[in-house]
């Protein structure tokens, strides 16, 4: 071969290399390089549960925050969200691009339980961090946990189980219904309930499972009257919440009805339930969009000039909830960056506070918090408090 031809060849293949290198993202260790740290999301930006995809843009405001301030020791954020629909099979589809061709360091969030626990293996496998998962279905309080996930959205048992404490000794609720999504989410939280009220001897007067796209419930809603349900919680989606309370309405059935937190943006549920949420009590685990707090404040009044196409809620906060103690770790680690920098960083955090509940992890611990407030739905969407951050004393999972 002459010189020219082995100039070409060899020329071809730097092209070759700055290409692989542009198609996958990475230009360094896989994750960041000196300028930038690659996170990301999937998220049910349409769907059955497209309001939920208000979580993902709400990380989106946080890392435009981080980067407005400088970024993270001179490295910013780039920040991808996908939509999975909430379908486990998009949410694979759409993590296998993330891990493989855009080199992420760091998950955060992910709404749909079936999603996350259908993408939790191969994200392990790829030691990608998941800071936090935006789901409590997928069960972290298993051992041995793993190494590369960090929760803090309560689990699904012990805020069911802590609801339905309320219901119980301060309502005086006996005759209680459960309408639960017939997946991981829905049966988790039919499983918290049932044990709280097993340790008053009391059993459900009607435990009744719906599919996740299902059109019609009103054979459900029948048999919640029935049985003369006082009572309904619902661990559903939000499109399934909508339809119990309209079918509920339309049969004349008035039940005090609860959902679990995910159902906690009430100015978007008064409105499409056309009034028919004032009323509903549900969890919280951040304070509501007009909070006082400083820490709202700060934030809200930043999202008017970072992100002023977006609605000021509830599951928008939540957002920046799951991605803050991401942030916070990253903070911590400095300019030596790596995972096992940050998760020793996050192993260290103790009764770590932010938007939501004090959070604790360690090297045993994944799980930070099993408490959560329980609020009511008021006139035109407002918030009223029932009961502040209250844990779960039946969890077994802090004792193992």
């Amino acid at each position: 071969m002459n010189s020219k031809k082995m100039l070409c060849l060899v020329a071809g293949l730097v092209m070759m290399g700055f290409y692989l290198m542009a198609d996958t993202g990475f230009a360094g260790e896989p994750g960041f390089d000196d300028n930038e740290i690659r996170i990301a999301q999937f998220s049910p930006q349409s769907g059955p549960a497209a309001a939920w995809g208000a979580v993902a843009r709400g990380a989106k405001f946080l890392f435009d925050y981080v980067n407005e301030q400088g970024g993270i020791h001179g490295r910013k954020i780039k920040y991808f969200i996908r939509d999975a629909q909430y379908n486990p099979s998009q949410a694979m589809a759409a993590v296998r691009e993330l891990v493989d061709r855009q080199g992420i360091f760091a998950l955060t969030g992910g709404v749909s339980g079936a999603g996350c626990i259908a993408v939790k293996d191969f994200v392990d496998q790829h030691k990608v961090l998941w800071v936090v998962g935006g789901t409590a279905a997928l069960n972290p309080v298993d051992y041995p946990p793993s190494r590369y996930r960090f929760h803090a959205y309560p689990l699904f048992q012990d805020e069911a189980s802590v609801v339905t404490k309320y219901l119980v000794e301060e309502r005086g609720y006996k005759k209680i219904g459960f309408l639960y999504q017939n997946d991981q989410f829905g049966k988790a939280g039919l499983a918290g309930c049932k044990q709280r009220l097993a340790t008053y001897g009391i059993e459900l007067v009607a435990e009744l499972p719906a599919e996740p796209t299902t059109t019609d419930i009103s054979s459900q809603i029948l048999r919640f009257k029935n049985n003369g349900a006082e009572t309904v919680l619902m661990w559903v989606n939000p499109s399934l919440a909508v339809m119990a309370l309209k079918t509920s309405s339309s049969v004349g059935y008035k039940p005090q009805w609860v959902g679990f937190d995910g159902l906690s943006d009430y100015p978007i549920m008064y409105h499409i339930t056309d009034g028919l949420f004032e009323g509903v009590i549900t969890t919280a685990f951040i304070p509501p969009p007009d909070s006082n707090d400083p820490l709202v404040v700060k934030y809200r009044e930043a999202a008017k000039r970072l992100a002023p196409e977006e609605r000021w809620s509830y599951l928008f906060m939540g957002g920046i909830w799951f991605a803050e103690p991401l942030v916070e770790a990253l903070q911590r680690v400095g300019r030596d960056l790596s995972t096992e920098a940050v998760i020793a960083e996050l192993e260290k955090f103790e009764n770590w506070k932010s938007l939501g509940p004090p959070i604790t992890w360690n090297e045993n611990r994944r799980q930070g918090t099993d408490a959560v407030q329980i609020v009511q739905c008021g006139p035109k969407g407002s918030t009223k408090l029932l009961q502040d951050w209250m844990p779960n004393e039946l969890a077994t999972w802090k004792n193992e």
